[in-house]
């Protein structure tokens, strides 16, 4: 229940190049990636990656080095090899044009012998990485028959299988549950630094999580990914490999175990009196601008609200209010173009079988007359039919004569009741 720092802002993802490469694999009947279409998509999530030149012949490979700088790697090319190391595909500390010329020659026998069916596309020419003292680590994406996508962290490097010090996670991550995962590896404890060693900089590693995780959410026809190893110390975090797998069947991804932030659902929307706000689903990072706009309204609007006279709104109460199951809750918030605090917020919350949905609307005070709240009612409205909610109902105060015409104007029924009693059930049938 802890309220996450906002990451939104450190993050910027090109999901479109990364599906144009994804759709060009699956256009030529492949499932793996070459490593440079893997480091293409990772770029397009703001993972660094190491830069690097292709190259058809070990000529190529020659004077690609030879622009790079030395010393450089060499890496073979080929759509049908994902463990390059295995079979000779890697050469490292190469220090002269003609020492990548002669291995990358030695490459092509090696693996003509090792795997003489496979596909030489050509090579892969990146400069020789140097962090002395850089944790390696492994970060990576996998589907699991029961809980969906699921995330990999631990301790990388060839001896990954050995070590076996990781830990899996389910995806969507925010800041808090990637540290968690950081923190529940043994290697965790080096990464906070000793002796002369510094720390590495966990909160590129934590942000590195984020937006893989987003990568996990975002483009369902990856199967499988590993970032083995990812350098990390105090000057930030490299990709140095990368693999992924992708699904190219119509069959389905199973769905994740929680559902992700909805932000396809963000839109922008204009009252009646021409005002235009940004509507968005709620966030747990919209804990502390919920709590500025209730104490921003007054007292007998957040009584005929919450049906109750709250004077302190504690954490625990906005944490009950943003942090949401986006399966079976949502709520939309309204900011004003051009700012930054929340002024109207609108919600649902469905039974286990969404059949039925209890609602509730609350503009801030200042706010009120300017239709806003009538906007705010019309989407909730539409989401409950695009999701197939068959009714709406809320409790109403009798002494909120605002609500109970607008809500009446939408087609709801006042059902009949006590009336003795102080609140009235509205319900629409969808």
């Amino acid at each position: 229940m802890e309220t996450p720092a906002s990451v939104s802002d450190l993050i910027t993802i090109d999901t479109t190049s990364a599906n144009a490469i994804i759709d060009r694999v699956t256009d030529e009947g492949r499932s793996v990636l070459t490593e440079p279409e893997a480091s293409a998509v990772l770029a397009a999530y703001g993972i660094p990656t190491v830069p690097a030149m292709l190259a058809r012949t070990p000529e190529e490979a020659s004077h690609a080095a030879e622009q790079l700088g030395f010393p450089v790697v060499l890496k073979i090319l080929s759509r049908d090899i994902s463990h390059k190391s295995d079979i000779g595909g890697v050469q490292l500390n190469l220090a002269s044009s003609e020492a990548v010329f002669l291995a990358a020659e030695n490459m092509l026998r090696v693996i003509h012998h090792e795997a003489p069916t496979a596909r030489v596309d050509g090579f892969n020419v990146q400069p020789m990485i140097r962090r002395p003292g850089a944790h390696e680590l492994i970060l990576g994406v996998a589907e699991d028959r029961v809980f969906g996508p699921v995330i990999l962290f631990g301790q990388g490097g060839k001896a990954v299988e050995v070590i076996g010090d990781r830990v899996v996670g389910l995806p969507p991550l925010n800041s808090l549950l990637a540290q968690d995962m950081i923190s529940s590896t043994r290697i965790s404890r080096l990464l906070k630094g000793y002796r002369d060693r510094p720390a590495a900089d966990l909160e590129a590693i934590t942000l590195t999580l984020i937006k893989l995780s987003q990568l996990a959410s975002d483009l369902e026809r990856v199967v499988e990914l590993d970032i083995n190893p990812l350098l990390a110390d105090a000057s930030g975090v490299m990709a140095l490999d990368a693999r992924i797998v992708i699904r190219y069947s119509q069959r389905q991804r199973l769905p994740m175990a929680i559902r992700p932030y909805p932000k396809q659902l963000a839109q922008t929307i204009t009252t009646r009196s021409g005002q235009a706000y940004c509507l968005r689903p709620i966030r747990p990072e919209d804990e502390s601008a919920l709590v500025h706009m209730l104490g921003q309204s007054s007292p007998s609007d957040v009584r005929l609200r919450f049906f109750a006279a709250i004077r302190k709104f504690d954490y625990a109460f906005a944490a009950r209010l943003t942090q949401i199951d986006y399966d079976r809750e949502m709520a939309f918030v309204a900011i004003p173009s051009g700012s930054d605090e929340i002024v109207g917020v609108v919600r649902l919350s469905a039974d286990p079988d969404k059949d039925k949905a209890e609602f509730a609307v609350m503009v801030r005070s200042d706010f009120k007359g300017t239709g806003l709240g009538y906007s705010l009612m019309q989407q909730i409205i539409d989401f409950a039919r695009m999701n197939a909610i068959k009714q709406l109902f809320a409790d109403v105060l009798r002494e909120n004569h605002p609500m109970l015409k607008m809500v009446k104007e939408f087609g709801f029924l006042v059902l009949p009741t006590n009336h003795q009693a102080d609140s009235v059930t509205v319900v629409l049938n969808l």
